[in-house]
This record gives C-alpha cells, structure tokens and sequence, in this order.
C-alpha cells in the first residue's frame, strides 16, 4: 500500500512535470512584456487551457515534413526531462514522508507549481503574480480542507499565521534592501509560510533556513569559480522553495496524526 501510494505521487508528478516547460516558456518574458502565446517559430501555441497545457516540444514543428530551422531541439520549450524528473522526485519524496495523511494532496497539487516558479525565476528573474498570488489563497484554503478531514498531522491556523508571518518577515527585508530581494519572493512567502507553518514554528523556521542556507551556498560556488561577487544578484525563488520542500519533509517525518 505504501509502495503504491509512493510510485502514484511519482507518476502523478512525471505527468505534471511534462506540464511544465510550455507554462515556463509562456511566462518567461520581462515584466512589461506579454505572455508568449507562439513558439519561437511563430507558431501559435493551441490546446487545452488556452494553449497553456502541453507537451514540451511544439506540435507544429515536429509536424510531418516540417525540418526545425536551427537545430534538432530548436522545437523545445526548454529541458523537459529535468522539470519532470524534479516534480516527480519531489512528488514521491512527499508521498514516502507524509504518508496516506490528507494533506498529502495539498503537497501534491502545490509541487508542480513550486518547480514551474523556480523554472521561470532561473530564466528570467520573476516569480509572476499569476502564481504566487493564487497560491498564496490557495494553499490556506486547501490546508483549511485536509484539516476537516480525519488523521490530518497540522494546523491550519498555524498555517494561516505562519504564511503572513513569513510573508511579513520577507516584506522588511525587501523594504531594508530592494535590491537583494525581489517583490516576487515576498508573494511566494506567502505560501511557502502557510505550507512551512502546517507542521508548526520549527517547521517554519527550519525550512526557513533551509532556503536562506542553500542561497548561500550558491552565491559562495559562484564566487569561488569567479563567476560572481558577492553583490551579485541571483534568483532567490528556487531556493527558498527547495528550503521549503526539505522543511516539508522534516515536518512530515516528524508529524504525529
């Protein structure tokens, strides 16, 4: 039973995680530009959900007859295969932590759209409100819904708490120093806080830490292959939702019903 539960989550985030580089593609553009709605051939971008949901190549380019201008990958959105491997690693991790609890579905709705954010601030540097800010209502309110149901290990007013807390903490530092932290990051704390704050304060603050920790490694990597300094900008999102997952994990683990 637990094996099935783990390679289900698995699956199901191999499938959304194939999901992810058209969704990543459209969004990545700078903040004054619209949402790419063509591939870089011109072709425009149809199926479900408006052209939103898809696999990651273009369907008009791997036509038959068709022959891609620049290369035999020119009809890609982006890497496919590291997307889906990282929400289903990322799902079944979930799964093997949390269990056949309720809040497990919440894990698993939320990751594809933690790696699709992280994908979008490594191209461009943006967290896009279409994301955060629908995430940040929709987490309390499906947190709000697994603790209604029997054997959850949370609290949902820990939630709620710990997504403004974390939100309002990451709100000062943007206010203390603009530059190093983008408005974007405070919006995504919002719901990585209500996630984080599930599993309670430690939780929060672990996770937390987690994220600032990881950032700091890697600004130092850069500096240390001179590929940086240590006023250079990076984006910060991928780690704060990595730091957010271990959290997760550790909450999980250590969570009694």
């Amino acid at each position: 039973m637990f094996a099935t539960l783990i390679a289900v989550a698995a699956l199901w985030g191999a499938a959304t995680g194939l999901l992810v580089p058209r969704a990543a593609y459209r969004l990545s553009v700078e903040p004054e530009e619209p949402w790419r709605d063509s591939c870089e051939a011109g072709h425009a971008l149809a199926g479900p959900a408006r052209g939103w949901l898809g696999t990651p190549g273009c369907p008009s380019c791997t036509g038959p007859g068709h022959h891609p201008r620049t290369s035999d990958d020119s009809h890609l959105f982006g890497p496919g295969l590291v997307p889906t491997l990282l929400t289903a690693l990322a799902c079944a991790a979930l799964a093997a932590a949390t269990g056949p609890r309720p809040e497990l579905a919440v894990w698993l709705l939320w990751a594809p759209f933690a790696v699709l954010l992280a994908t979008v601030d490594v191209r461009v540097r943006r967290l896009p409100d279409l994301l955060t800010l629908p995430l940040a209502a929709a987490l309390p309110l499906l947190l709000l819904g697994a603790e209604l149901l029997p054997y959850d290990a949370g609290s949902w007013l820990n939630a709620l708490l710990g997504g403004l807390a974390l939100g309002g903490g990451y709100f000062v530092l943007f206010l203390i120093r603009p530059g190093g932290m983008g408005f974007g990051d405070v919006k995504l704390a919002l719901s990585l806080g209500a996630a984080l704050g599930w599993y309670g304060w430690g939780v929060l603050f672990a996770g937390t830490f987690a994220g600032f920790l990881f950032g700091a490694l890697y600004g130092l990597g850069l500096v240390l292959v001179r590929r940086g300094s240590r006023k250079s900008a990076i984006p910060f999102g991928p780690f704060m939702i990595g730091g957010a997952v271990l959290g997760l994990l550790l909450g999980a683990l250590s969570a009694t019903p």
